[in-house]
Protein backbone atom coordinates (compact mmCIF):
# COMPACT_ATOMS: atom_id res chain seq x y z
CA UNK A 1 0.00 0.00 0.00
CA UNK A 2 1.49 3.32 -1.03
CA UNK A 3 1.33 6.27 1.34
CA UNK A 4 1.90 9.98 0.79
CA UNK A 5 5.47 10.87 1.60
CA UNK A 6 6.51 7.22 1.66
CA UNK A 7 9.92 8.28 0.43
CA UNK A 8 10.51 9.44 4.01
CA UNK A 9 10.66 5.80 5.03
CA UNK A 10 13.56 4.93 2.72
CA UNK A 11 16.66 3.72 4.58
CA UNK A 12 19.51 6.15 5.06
CA UNK A 13 22.91 6.07 6.58
CA UNK A 14 22.88 7.41 10.11
CA UNK A 15 25.50 9.56 11.74
CA UNK A 16 27.81 7.94 14.30
CA UNK A 17 26.13 7.61 17.69
CA UNK A 18 22.55 7.26 16.46
CA UNK A 19 20.86 5.26 13.75
CA UNK A 20 17.39 5.93 12.36
CA UNK A 21 15.71 3.42 14.64
CA UNK A 22 17.23 5.02 17.74
CA UNK A 23 16.24 8.50 16.62
CA UNK A 24 12.74 7.22 15.87
CA UNK A 25 12.40 5.56 19.29
CA UNK A 26 13.46 8.70 21.15
CA UNK A 27 11.22 10.92 19.02
CA UNK A 28 8.16 8.72 19.59
CA UNK A 29 8.83 8.76 23.33
CA UNK A 30 8.94 12.57 23.29
CA UNK A 31 5.79 12.76 21.13
CA UNK A 32 3.94 10.55 23.62
CA UNK A 33 5.15 12.57 26.60
CA UNK A 34 4.62 16.08 25.22
CA UNK A 35 2.18 15.58 22.38
CA UNK A 36 3.16 15.65 18.73
CA UNK A 37 1.91 19.18 18.03
CA UNK A 38 3.60 20.55 21.16
CA UNK A 39 6.96 19.00 20.27
CA UNK A 40 9.36 21.07 18.16
CA UNK A 41 12.37 19.95 16.18
CA UNK A 42 14.42 21.88 18.74
CA UNK A 43 12.89 19.72 21.50
CA UNK A 44 13.87 16.56 19.65
CA UNK A 45 17.38 17.83 18.95
CA UNK A 46 17.90 18.77 22.58
CA UNK A 47 16.65 15.41 23.85
CA UNK A 48 18.88 13.53 21.43
CA UNK A 49 21.85 15.82 21.96
CA UNK A 50 22.03 16.45 18.21
CA UNK A 51 22.09 19.59 16.15
CA UNK A 52 19.06 20.23 13.96
CA UNK A 53 21.15 19.50 10.88
CA UNK A 54 22.21 16.16 12.34
CA UNK A 55 18.55 15.31 13.05
CA UNK A 56 17.61 16.26 9.48
CA UNK A 57 20.32 13.88 8.29
CA UNK A 58 18.08 11.05 9.58
CA UNK A 59 14.63 12.51 8.80
CA UNK A 60 13.78 15.45 6.56
CA UNK A 61 10.94 16.65 8.80
CA UNK A 62 9.10 16.06 12.04
CA UNK A 63 6.11 14.77 10.09
CA UNK A 64 8.35 12.17 8.41
CA UNK A 65 9.13 10.76 11.86
CA UNK A 66 5.42 10.69 12.70
CA UNK A 67 4.55 8.97 9.42
CA UNK A 68 7.12 6.23 9.96
CA UNK A 69 6.01 5.63 13.56
CA UNK A 70 2.33 5.42 12.64
CA UNK A 71 3.03 3.17 9.66
CA UNK A 72 5.03 0.86 11.92
CA UNK A 73 1.96 0.33 14.12
CA UNK A 74 -0.56 0.16 11.29
CA UNK A 75 1.50 -2.19 9.14
CA UNK A 76 1.74 -4.63 12.05
CA UNK A 77 -1.99 -4.47 12.83
CA UNK A 78 -2.97 -4.92 9.18
CA UNK A 79 -0.61 -7.88 8.94
CA UNK A 80 -2.46 -9.53 11.84
CA UNK A 81 -5.74 -9.41 9.89
CA UNK A 82 -4.04 -10.51 6.67
CA UNK A 83 -2.48 -13.54 8.39
CA UNK A 84 -5.70 -14.50 10.17
CA UNK A 85 -7.63 -14.26 6.90
CA UNK A 86 -5.09 -16.40 5.06
CA UNK A 87 -4.87 -19.09 7.74
CA UNK A 88 -8.41 -19.55 9.08
CA UNK A 89 -11.47 -20.37 6.96
CA UNK A 90 -13.85 -19.83 9.90
CA UNK A 91 -14.51 -16.25 11.00
CA UNK A 92 -14.61 -17.41 14.63
CA UNK A 93 -11.02 -18.63 14.36
CA UNK A 94 -9.98 -15.50 12.48
CA UNK A 95 -11.40 -13.32 15.24
CA UNK A 96 -9.57 -15.22 17.98
CA UNK A 97 -6.34 -14.92 15.99
CA UNK A 98 -6.86 -11.19 15.48
CA UNK A 99 -7.44 -10.55 19.17
CA UNK A 100 -4.30 -12.46 20.13
CA UNK A 101 -2.31 -10.79 17.36
CA UNK A 102 -3.50 -7.26 18.15
CA UNK A 103 -2.50 -7.68 21.80
CA UNK A 104 0.89 -8.98 20.69
CA UNK A 105 1.41 -5.97 18.41
CA UNK A 106 0.40 -3.59 21.18
CA UNK A 107 2.80 -5.08 23.71
CA UNK A 108 5.68 -5.36 21.22
CA UNK A 109 5.18 -1.91 19.68
CA UNK A 110 3.73 -0.10 22.68
CA UNK A 111 5.18 3.39 21.94
CA UNK A 112 4.10 3.51 18.28
CA UNK A 113 0.64 2.06 19.01
CA UNK A 114 0.20 4.55 21.86
CA UNK A 115 1.03 7.35 19.42
CA UNK A 116 -1.43 5.92 16.87
CA UNK A 117 -4.24 5.87 19.42
CA UNK A 118 -3.66 9.57 20.16
CA UNK A 119 -3.94 10.67 16.53
CA UNK A 120 -6.81 13.11 15.93
CA UNK A 121 -6.46 13.90 12.24
CA UNK A 122 -4.41 17.09 12.46
CA UNK A 123 -2.55 17.31 9.17
CA UNK A 124 -2.15 15.00 6.20
CA UNK A 125 -0.10 12.32 7.99
CA UNK A 126 -2.59 11.94 10.83
CA UNK A 127 -5.55 12.01 8.43
CA UNK A 128 -4.00 9.22 6.35
CA UNK A 129 -3.43 7.18 9.51
CA UNK A 130 -7.07 7.62 10.52
CA UNK A 131 -8.20 6.40 7.09
CA UNK A 132 -6.15 3.24 7.60
CA UNK A 133 -7.49 2.80 11.14
CA UNK A 134 -11.07 3.04 9.88
CA UNK A 135 -10.33 0.49 7.14
CA UNK A 136 -8.85 -1.84 9.77
CA UNK A 137 -11.94 -1.43 11.95
CA UNK A 138 -14.22 -2.17 8.99
CA UNK A 139 -12.32 -5.37 8.16
CA UNK A 140 -12.58 -6.58 11.75
CA UNK A 141 -16.26 -5.60 11.95
CA UNK A 142 -16.97 -7.74 8.88
CA UNK A 143 -15.25 -10.69 10.57
CA UNK A 144 -17.25 -10.10 13.75
CA UNK A 145 -20.45 -10.13 11.69
CA UNK A 146 -19.39 -13.44 10.13
CA UNK A 147 -18.62 -14.83 13.60
CA UNK A 148 -22.16 -13.85 14.60
CA UNK A 149 -23.56 -15.79 11.68
CA UNK A 150 -21.46 -18.80 12.76
CA UNK A 151 -22.90 -18.56 16.27
CA UNK A 152 -19.76 -17.58 18.19
CA UNK A 153 -20.93 -14.06 19.04
CA UNK A 154 -24.44 -13.18 20.13
CA UNK A 155 -26.51 -11.61 17.40
CA UNK A 156 -28.29 -9.01 19.55
CA UNK A 157 -25.17 -6.79 19.67
CA UNK A 158 -24.36 -4.70 16.62
CA UNK A 159 -21.17 -5.99 14.97
CA UNK A 160 -19.60 -2.52 14.89
CA UNK A 161 -20.40 -2.00 18.58
CA UNK A 162 -18.97 -5.42 19.44
CA UNK A 163 -15.77 -4.53 17.56
CA UNK A 164 -15.47 -1.26 19.46
CA UNK A 165 -15.97 -3.06 22.77
CA UNK A 166 -13.32 -5.65 21.94
CA UNK A 167 -10.75 -3.10 20.81
CA UNK A 168 -11.69 -0.71 23.59
CA UNK A 169 -10.39 -3.34 25.99
CA UNK A 170 -7.31 -4.09 23.89
CA UNK A 171 -6.44 -0.42 23.40
CA UNK A 172 -6.83 0.37 27.11
CA UNK A 173 -3.76 -1.77 27.74
CA UNK A 174 -1.52 1.10 26.59
CA UNK A 175 -2.48 2.98 29.75
CA UNK A 176 -1.08 0.43 32.18
CA UNK A 177 0.96 -2.30 30.49
CA UNK A 178 4.72 -2.01 30.99
CA UNK A 179 7.21 -4.22 29.09
CA UNK A 180 9.19 -6.39 31.47
CA UNK A 181 6.56 -6.02 34.19
CA UNK A 182 4.64 -8.77 35.97
CA UNK A 183 2.04 -9.22 33.22
CA UNK A 184 3.01 -11.85 30.64
CA UNK A 185 2.05 -10.49 27.19
CA UNK A 186 0.99 -13.90 25.84
CA UNK A 187 -1.21 -14.58 28.85
CA UNK A 188 -2.62 -11.08 28.55
CA UNK A 189 -3.83 -11.93 25.07
CA UNK A 190 -5.55 -15.04 26.39
CA UNK A 191 -7.13 -13.08 29.26
CA UNK A 192 -8.56 -10.49 26.90
CA UNK A 193 -9.77 -13.24 24.59
CA UNK A 194 -11.61 -14.94 27.47
CA UNK A 195 -13.15 -11.74 28.86
CA UNK A 196 -14.27 -10.30 25.52
CA UNK A 197 -15.58 -13.44 23.86
CA UNK A 198 -17.12 -14.92 27.03
CA UNK A 199 -19.11 -11.72 27.44
CA UNK A 200 -20.16 -11.67 23.79
CA UNK A 201 -20.57 -15.41 23.37
CA UNK A 202 -23.83 -16.64 21.97
CA UNK A 203 -25.97 -18.33 24.63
Amino acid sequence: MAHPGSEASAPRRGRPGYDREQVLAVAVKVFNEQGYDATSVADLSATLGLTKSALYHHFESKSAILELALSDALDALEAVVDEATARHPLASDRLRSIIRGAVRVLTEKLPSVTLLLRVRGNGDVESAALVRRRAFDQRVTAIVAEAQSEGLIRGDVDAAVATRLIFGMINSVVEWYRPGGPVDPDELGEDILRVTLDGLQSR
